[in-house]
């Protein structure tokens, strides 16, 4: 099923079961709030993401329904397909009771995981898959539309399109600014966004720091970055948030053996930059990532007062020396 047929359609009545996959975790997300909110299931959801998949939780959880009445829904998140006996016989709860709805969500980096299972999802069985693709730019400025005037922000178009291609066409991080600019109480223009929104890490960035982290060369992909017109503070930002993020997985991590990357971060990142940043918490020990970060905040001072010539030498050297640290 197409997006748009799937907006139809849950306007009239919500498909019992539900696969969401695709290249847009910002529609998943808003499927979820959808869910919730229109079950009126606060209370009665049970959230299964990632590593906290447990099919006799699961089980338990859906089969309460018929003992026990009352609305039921499950919410899975994963990166991985679970399997598909398990799956199916979750799905059969909600044919038998009228009040138990599964809301499945996959983030994928090879949607052949995707494949495996989405023939689950059929008419025969009242269930719906839906793959989203990665919004086009006037895709993006009509959710991003829909949602200030929800919020009640009020907010120029141009000033919408710069926002998101400031944070890298981030829908979830766009609605995240967008909420706090609520607060101006007035029209939202371009020069507010570029003095209210710090920019995102774009992908490129990101890409760039993981590869350090995985000590692999990085001196032919931060030139390329900085002939592109990124300059040292920007990648010097990007990195002092990087590992920050990197701190707050592994506290996350520590308290709840698990990671939910809306809790800890307020949205969820693409998949592979998400299980870049999990597999990084769990293998880089917390002394180290606080000594390379104390090595950018003390790289931001030096080159806040050095000519700029300089700057990129002293960036270069200190990357490459935080690369011996790990």
């Amino acid at each position: 099923m197409y997006p748009n047929v799937l907006e139809q359609q849950i306007q009239k009545e919500l498909p019992k079961a539900l696969f969401l996959y695709g290249s847009n975790p910002y529609m998943q997300d808003f499927y979820i709030e959808h869910y919730i909110e229109k079950l009126d299931a606060k209370s009665d959801t049970l959230k299964l993401y990632f590593d906290e998949w447990d099919f006799p939780v699961a089980k338990a959880y859906l089969s309460q329904s018929s003992l026990f009445g009352g609305t039921n829904l499950l919410i899975i998140k994963h990166n991985k397909s679970v399997p598909k006996k398990e799956l199916e016989e979750l799905i059969k709860y909600t044919q038998n009771s009228t009040d138990t709805y599964i809301l499945y969500c996959g983030y994928y980096d090879d949607f052949k995981d995707a494949k495996s299972i989405e023939s689950l999802f059929n008419d025969k069985n009242g269930s719906v898959k839906v793959r989203f693709f990665e919004p086009t730019q006037n895709e993006a400025i009509k959710i991003l539309t829909q949602k200030a005037k929800s919020l009640g922000t009020q907010i120029e178009q141009h000033a919408l399109s710069h926002l998101l291609i400031l944070l890298n066409h981030n829908i979830a991080l766009c609605v995240s600014e967008l909420e706090k600019l609520n607060i101006l109480d007035r029209v939202v223009s371009e020069k507010d966004i570029d003095y209210l929104v710090h920019s995102n890490a774009p992908l490129s960035v990101d890409s760039m720091i993981i590869d350090l982290f995985n000590k692999k060369p990085i001196v032919d992909k931060l030139n390329t970055l900085l002939e592109l017109g990124n300059d040292t503070g920007d990648i010097l930002r990007s990195l002092e948030k990087f590992i920050n993020e990197l701190l707050m997985f592994q506290a996350y991590i520590k308290l709840n053996g698990s990671v939910n990357a809306v809790e800890i971060l307020g949205y969820s990142p693409p998949p592979q930059i998400l299980n870049a940043k999990s597999t990084m918490a769990n293998s880089v020990k917390s002394s180290t990532l606080l000594k390379i970060f104390e090595m950018v905040l003390e790289l931001g001072t030096e080159i806040r007062t050095t000519s700029n010539p300089q700057k990129e030498t002293l960036l270069f050297a200190t990357i490459i020396k935080m690369q011996t640290l790990l």
